[in-house]
């Protein structure tokens, strides 16, 4: 199974494919998207362009992406909301199924804390996945945590089934 996870930004979208064979999680491909400089409406042609090119390449049987947060910053949260749309419409118009989900229930998942740091998330993707210790982008590192999640959340798989027999 093929299992594409993605970190909405405007600025950086990241992006995360993995493959589940039974009980092994393997790392097929991972990114991060620029938009680059602009006005919005190109700025998000650029984000559905390229992971629709992504999508094209790996044709996952299942997507997740992050749910959108609200903090303070209420401008970032609806300029992370066009970026999450952009995304979002990728995926619809492939007819793959999308699920969404909290960034805390994608840290419990796979850090076993849903309010663990970053750095903890990006440790235990490199460790799950047998990574190199080579710096990961955040934003790539986030898109394959929210795939592994998926995997998890919608597998019935549980983080001891990754190192034992199912």
């Amino acid at each position: 199974m093929i299992v594409f996870g993605i970190d909405p930004g405007l600025n950086a979208t990241g992006y995360g494919v993995i493959e589940r064979s039974g009980n092994r999680l393997t790392p097929l491909d991972l990114g991060v998207i620029r938009s680059g400089s602009g006005e919005l409406p190109e700025r998000l042609a650029r984000i559905f362009t390229a992971l629709g090119e992504k999508l094209d390449e790996w044709t996952p049987e299942i997507v997740g992406i992050e749910d959108i947060f609200t903090g303070k910053n209420y401008r970032g949260a609806l300029l992370l909301g066009h970026a999450r749309g952009a995304a979002i419409l990728a995926v619809a118009r492939r007819g793959t199924p999308l699920h969404q989900y909290p960034a805390a229930v994608v840290k419990q998942a796979v850090v076993g804390n849903g309010r663990a740091a970053k750095e903890q998330g990006n440790y235990m993707v490199r460790r799950l996945l047998q990574l190199p210790d080579d710096k990961i982008a955040s934003d790539a590192a986030d898109a394959l945590s929210i795939a592994i999640c998926t995997v998890f959340r919608n597998e019935g798989i549980g983080m001891m089934s990754l190192s034992g027999s199912r």
